[in-house]
């Protein structure tokens, strides 16, 4: 009767976990499995339930995080939000001085307030510029040569 609980117990687990996606259901179900099969060859509750832990605990510790390494590895990462608009082109709106005042750029169809990379270096209207870096709401931007 044991091993039918921590078998039943074992396959809801692994169920569960193709909702989580984290691989930790994962290992305590395949620790589940383990003690059913420990319970199937005649351990009682108590020695099932450590090998359950036991199996658990290692396979958390040791087992997932190099899966995780490996499926974060074959996932490729895009950037995103203020990330992905670093490198891309604008045209310049408004005068863009390094001194924080009124500096406007198109970057795609939105307008942004920028300022120039360069504290030096102001930047006229109707000049192209690559964006080096959002910080807060305003991009900063050199000229593009």
């Amino acid at each position: 009767m044991g091993a039918l609980i921590w078998l039943i117990a074992g396959v809801a687990l692994i169920a569960a976990e193709v909702l989580s996606g984290e691989f930790f259901l994962l290992m305590l179900g395949t620790g589940a499995l383990a003690a059913a099969l420990g319970s199937l060859l005649g351990l009682s509750v108590l020695p099932a339930t450590l090998v359950f832990a036991a199996v658990s605990v290692l396979l958390i510790f040791a087992v997932r995080p190099a899966l995780r390494r490996r499926l974060d590895r074959a996932i490729e990462h895009h950037a995103t939000n203020t990330e992905a608009l670093v490198g891309r082109h604008g045209t310049v709106v408004a005068a863009v001085r390094g001194d924080h005042t009124g500096g406007r750029v198109k970057i795609g169809g939105d307008v942004w307030s920028a300022q120039a990379y360069d504290h030096e270096q102001t930047i006229e209207a109707g000049a192209r510029v690559r964006i080096i870096e959002i910080s807060g709401a305003t991009a900063m931007v050199l000229a593009d040569d």
